[in-house]
């Protein structure tokens, strides 16, 4: 397989590991039903999986962002956010597992919960597999980074009448804007 290829399958496996642990842990797990004396209904009350376990959707919220920055990562960093993935991918499976064998006062929606542990468990073989394998997968390109060589600066000294003629040229460019500030056309000689 190709590294571009790898590199693609890692991250859709952490994007939607993650995604399906997010969503799966806003679902209602459990629904407690309060009698009440008649004539009044019984008080219906749902709880999902982010309120049952609140460090749930957060963790599958940075897993999720972390299946992106792999895109943006490189070589050895590459590999230890994948670690760190994968690690984050466990940690969300066994959030799910514990909602498919907690006992959550109620009749439970074992669904929700067995979703959350097969999302944190994709997540982390995506996790994983980076971690592994990560270091030789292709970078982004060039383009996205900084340039290596400083800017040169525009000179503030008049400019040399042999030089070729540019409508800023020897001129800061703070003093173009105190220019255009004060009403002038700083590309005029």
């Amino acid at each position: 397989m190709t590294g571009r290829r790898a590199l693609t399958y890692a991250v859709l496996l952490c994007l939607a590991g993650a995604g399906l642990a997010l969503w799966a842990a806003t679902r209602s797990w459990s629904v407690e039903l309060t009698l009440r004396p008649a004539p009044l209904p019984p008080v219906r009350d749902t709880r999902s999986g982010a309120s049952m376990l609140p460090w749930l959707p957060a963790l599958a919220l940075v897993t999720l962002a972390g299946g992106g920055a792999v895109l943006a990562t490189r070589g050895h960093l590459r590999r230890v956010l994948g670690a760190l993935l994968g690690v984050l991918g466990l940690a969300v499976a066994a959030g799910g597992g514990y909602g498919l064998v907690a006992d959550l006062g109620g009749p439970v929606s074992r669904q929700w919960p067995a979703l959350c542990l097969i999302g944190g468990l994709l997540a982390a073989v995506g996790g994983w597999w980076t971690a592994l394998r990560g270091g030789d997968w292709p970078a982004m390109g060039a383009r996205y980074e900084r340039p290596t060589r400083a800017v040169p600066a525009v000179a503030s000294t008049p400019r040399d009448p042999a030089e070729p003629s540019t409508p800023l040229a020897g001129r800061r460019t703070t003093e173009a804007w105190d220019a255009l500030d004060r009403g002038e056309d700083p590309t005029d000689d």
